[in-house]
């Protein structure tokens, strides 16, 4: 075999997987179609989990030299309820950050590189080669020639998004699939200066507004997919309208200047396909992919990528890679199934429940529990623990609770009986 791995796909977690593996001694060949550092349709955020693992990768220090800032502190606006905060710490990281994709996948590669994996840029995988049942390598052109090239290895990492031709070619299994529930619209702005990161809810849309490289700040709107076919007729129109229900943010955004075009995706959907098989493993979007509107891509991305490099190396050190991988996809899956399931909740946009309500309005006013609350929306803690019952109680008491039973209940009965 002429390598050890290939990871097929150069971005964040492609990348972030080449680095690990080569870090440990293993011999990397990374290919991807596009050139390296160049854009792409991202959620640019990379949660406090996301940063603590760039620290300890020390790629920090990097993504902070490049002009990427720091948001410690949240403004969250539901409509009835704001919420300021600041993000609890890990692994002595308190802040996110919300990189250009040219900055961070630039970085992680170059990062890469360094550890001795070998890169290929211009490189378009045309098809995967097998032996008995077995990837054993990929097939394709670099850019630019007509001559076929095939390279081998022991196992091929994809790494190439959504819509992966790897595991489109080991016909991996989709489950927990969700169709598109949302579009998202972003872009950067000049001279819209923002003292925190800040997020709104309103009825059937989210907003997002994060610091990012070059001075700029970016902008997110999240809508039904329902609402698309009449938004694309004006796009920019849409988008702004939204930010005008958002306080004076769209105000803020008018006295501001559009640096860049407007991004807008549909192609949201939220699936796990399975994670490994002979010869070839999925990793970042290729496995697990969500709608943007929790902006957990980039976290997920790098978690995935160290706990498959993790698994890999273990394997070729003990002589039994498939035995190594094979827990690889239940570790994998048992942090993600709770945002899942809040990431799709959230691109339904159904409204917030009388819970949700009361739990913002008893938090509000103490900053340890926004902190827990942020900490969440982090991927610090799960959301269906946090949401849980006993948490609730927590926070509210058992008064509390009384309450939101006594209004549930009443609620319930003025829809039977509107009269009443």
């Amino acid at each position: 075999m002429g390598y050890d791995v290939i990871v097929v796909g150069a971005r964040v977690a492609g990348a972030a997987t080449a680095l690990l593996l080569a870090r440990r001694g293993l011999k990397v060949l990374m290919v991807d179609r596009s050139p390296v550092g160049s854009d792409t349709i991202s959620s640019h955020q990379v949660q406090v989990p996301g940063v603590a693992r760039l620290a300890r990768w020390g790629l920090l220090d990097g993504l902070v030299a490049a002009g990427t800032p720091p948001t410690r502190e949240v403004r969250f606006d539901d409509g009835s309820t704001v919420l300021r905060g600041a993000f609890p710490a890990l692994d002595g990281v308190d802040a996110l950050y919300s990189p250009r994709r040219t900055v961070l996948d630039a970085l992680l590669v170059d990062a890469a590189r360094a550890a001795g994996a070998e890169v290929l840029e211009g490189f378009r995988v045309e098809e995967l080669t097998f032996e008995g049942g077995r990837v054993t390598g990929v097939r394709g052109r670099a850019r630019g020639t007509n001559a076929l090239l095939t390279y081998t290895s022991h196992l091929v990492v994809g790494a190439d998004g959504k819509h992966s031709s790897v595991a489109e070619a080991v016909a991996a299994t989709r489950y927990r699939h969700r169709p598109p529930l949302a579009f998202a619209s972003y872009s950067y702005w000049s001279g819209v200066p923002i003292t925190t990161g800040e997020m709104y809810q309103r009825p059937g849309r989210a907003v997002a507004v994060f610091p990012t490289n070059d001075n700029l700040t970016m902008v997110y709107v999240a809508t039904p997919l329902t609402a698309f076919a009449d938004a694309r007729a004006d796009l920019e129109r849409h988008y702004l309208a939204t930010l005008d229900r958002c306080g004076d943010l769209g105000e803020r955004v008018r006295a501001g200047e559009r640096a860049e075009r407007l991004r807008t995706t549909p192609d949201q959907p939220n699936a796990f396909r399975t994670a490994t098989g002979p010869g070839w493993a999925l990793v970042g979007d290729a496995g697990v992919v969500l709608d943007s509107i929790t902006a957990q891509g980039i976290s997920n991305a790098l978690r995935d990528a160290e706990l498959l490099a993790t698994a890999v190396a273990d394997g070729f050190a003990r002589g039994d890679l498939d035995g190594a991988l094979a827990g690889h996809q239940r570790r994998r899956d048992a942090g993600l199934h709770a945002m899942y399931d809040l990431t799709v909740d959230m691109a339904r946009f159904a409204p917030p429940g009388l819970g949700q309500r009361h739990l913002l309005a008893a938090i509000a006013d103490r900053p340890a529990e926004v902190s827990r609350f942020l900490g969440m929306f982090a991927g610090m803690e799960s959301p269906a623990a946090y949401f849980g019952g006993g948490n609730l109680l927590r926070i509210l008491g058992a008064r509390g609770i009384a309450r939101l039973a006594g209004a549930a209940g009443r609620l319930a009965a003025r829809r039977l009986c509107p009269g009443t």
